[in-house]
């Protein structure tokens, strides 16, 4: 039984050290489609940015409340404008990150798998799912 909890916990990989904006740049996705970024150049890879109405500061702190009530997102670091989060999925751990881009009255998005090759499109439909959560509270 140890051995196999030491395998499954092999799952969720370590904690990547390349993460977090810089100048208002998300980090580039791999090569691999395990990532999903709003500022991704390569199509396979793009998604969407969150829109953003009303006030940018206001509108980020409902996204933050959003993920604090989703039992698969832990917060893992949090700066003004900026949260880098660890999403789980059964085994498996991804890096999501967000980040308020004010003068475009967006939020730029980026999610990947810490290990494997394909996700088979959950990094997307996980932060699709998010922005429809978020765009519901908008109303609310």
């Amino acid at each position: 039984m140890t051995i196999g909890l030491l395998g499954l916990a092999g799952c969720a990989g370590e904690r990547p050290n390349n993460l977090g904006a810089r100048d208002g740049i998300l980090a580039v996705c791999p090569s691999s489609p395990n990532c999903v970024s709003s500022q991704a150049v390569d199509e396979k890879q793009r998604i969407a940015p969150f829109a953003v109405s009303g006030d940018p500061d206001a509108a980020f702190a409902r996204l933050k409340q959003l993920l604090g009530k989703r039992r698969d997102v832990t917060v893992v670091e949090e700066s003004p404008g900026y949260l880098r989060v660890e999403l789980r999925t059964l085994l498996f751990v991804d890096d999501g990150e967000f980040l308020l881009d004010r003068s475009r009255n967006l939020i730029q998005v980026r999610s990947a798998s810490r290990l494997g090759y394909s996700d088979l499109g959950k990094n997307r439909s996980r932060l699709e799912e998010i922005r429809r959560q978020f765009m519901d509270e908008k109303g609310k």
